[in-house]
């Protein structure tokens, strides 16, 4: 294949449908560096792999690059050496955000050095986050292209995801970033996360259809389901267009066909997720099921696979025992709001409901756990759940208003449950104050949530 004046560019190896096309490697590369070019596309007409000669090994492909594309990806030769090499420190993201900070009077000034951080949210990076970029730099030294990070909620994965961004970019190892998130208010979160700590060195945009404003920045945030709409992501992109992917809690934005998305691309993959690996433990994937926690369990288990940690153990973890330990975290506080109810739930002898039928006989069922709000309905366990929480949040020491909380409900429909009954005891408790807005509903039913 040409290149608009002319020139050799791509070689491209075709075999016959029943050869792997990866036999034919040695020879094409042969050829590829005797008409000088870089890229070769290895295929049987079902199976595709581009070799970029200054990488290393082949990666699938599900479609030809464009040349356009090839193009713009041949402009930089990437070096892992410099990747490795780059000296990550705790102000790596602050020397963006404010080059010269360290010259500041008010940085020179113990006493005032507090209060010019927070001006200006300079975003320092803690000692495991620069732990995690050094582990991903030695597993590029290793050869490796893929890599998962567990780390704990709230230990700041987006900024962690930031400094690899910056790492890459600055390193000459990617020219733009994709950011796969699995719901629109992560698309936005971290669309502003980005913006705020790279803003000075890098353009950030979230993709919308019909617009080429991603051609012109160098990370693009998107969720999975805007690309996997009538496979669109095949038409709009190419698969050398992104150096880098990233997906974040990767075990829910890459399961089923959103894993089409994320192999189409060539290059760096990084996973990050909060779901621990013992989470894995004693599951039995070969085994079917229709529970929601055993098939994350499953899904967990091919994301480890995904990212080449066959073994259970990811590029780098941070548990939430890690977090406490260090303290940045604190370890939650187990209230005991069971009823008789709920205990037999959860027992092994589960919870059993005695009736009689249409034609009176007596007649009983078993209740797991996995029931209740599916098969199994108790607005007095329900009611329990509100009025504990309500009794035993903390609280502001100035106003008493609880602080903001999070419910995880069983549905949609019980969500719905579980705020309305919120909201009529918190009525009780402050009247006339929240006007029924004391719980809100966040879940895909309600617009603009």
């Amino acid at each position: 294949m040409l290149n608009e004046k002319g020139f050799p560019f791509i070689v491209l190896e075709a075999k016959a449908e029943n050869k792997n096309p990866l036999v034919g490697k040695a020879e094409s590369r042969k050829y590829a560096k005797f008409h000088n070019c870089r890229f070769i596309i290895l295929s049987s007409g079902n199976l595709h792999y581009f070799l970029d000669l200054e990488r290393g090994n082949p990666n699938v492909i599900t479609s030809f690059p464009t040349p356009t594309s090839v193009s713009g990806y041949q402009k930089t030769i990437p070096d892992s050496k410099l990747l490795v090499q780059e000296i990550v420190a705790s102000d790596y993201i602050v020397l963006t955000q404010r080059s010269e900070y360290a010259t500041e009077a008010a940085w020179k000034n113990e006493n005032e050095r507090s209060d010019f951080i927070n001006a200006n949210s300079l975003r320092f990076l803690r000692p495991y986050q620069i732990k995690s970029i050094a582990s991903l730099q030695k597993a590029v030294r290793n050869g490796e292209d893929r890599f998962l990070l567990e780390m704990a909620t709230g230990t700041g994965k987006t900024l962690t995801s930031a400094a690899i961004i910056k790492l890459f970019l600055r390193t000459g190892n990617a020219q733009r970033v994709l950011f796969l998130v699995d719901r629109l208010q992560l698309e936005e979160q971290a669309w502003k996360a980005f913006t705020k700590v790279l803003a000075n060195d890098y353009k950030t945009v979230i993709y919308k259809e019909n617009r080429d404003a991603w051609r012109r920045a160098e990370i693009v945030v998107t969720t999975v389901q805007s690309l996997l709409f009538n496979n669109k992501y095949q038409g709009l992109f190419s698969p050398t267009d992104f150096d880098l992917v990233i997906s974040d809690e990767a075990h829910r934005s890459i399961d089923g066909n959103a894993r089409a998305v994320f192999d189409y691309f060539i290059g760096y993959k990084l996973g990050l997720t909060a779901t621990p690996r013992d989470y894995l433990k004693k599951f039995n994937n070969a085994k079917p099921t229709k529970y929601p926690r055993e098939f994350e369990r499953r899904m967990l288990l091919d994301t480890y696979r995904t990212f080449g940690c066959d073994d259970g153990y990811p590029t780098f973890r941070y548990s939430l025992f890690d977090g406490v330990k260090d303290g940045f975290l604190i370890n939650p506080t187990v209230v005991d709001a069971r009823s008789e109810i709920t205990t037999q739930l959860l027992s092994e002898a589960v919870f059993v409901v005695e009736f009689k039928d249409d034609q009176g006989e007596e007649q009983n069922d078993e209740f797991k756990q996995r029931d209740f709000e599916k098969r199994f309905f108790s607005d007095a366990t329900n009611q329990l759940l509100c009025k504990t929480f309500l009794e035993l949040a903390y609280r502001d020491p100035v106003s008493g208003e609880i602080g903001k909380s999070i419910i995880f409900a069983v549905s949609q429909n019980h969500a719905s449950k579980l705020a309305h009954i919120m909201n009529l005891m918190a009525d009780v408790m402050f009247p006339g104050k929240y006007q029924s807005d004391f719980a809100v509903q966040v879940t895909s039913q309600i617009t603009d949530a």
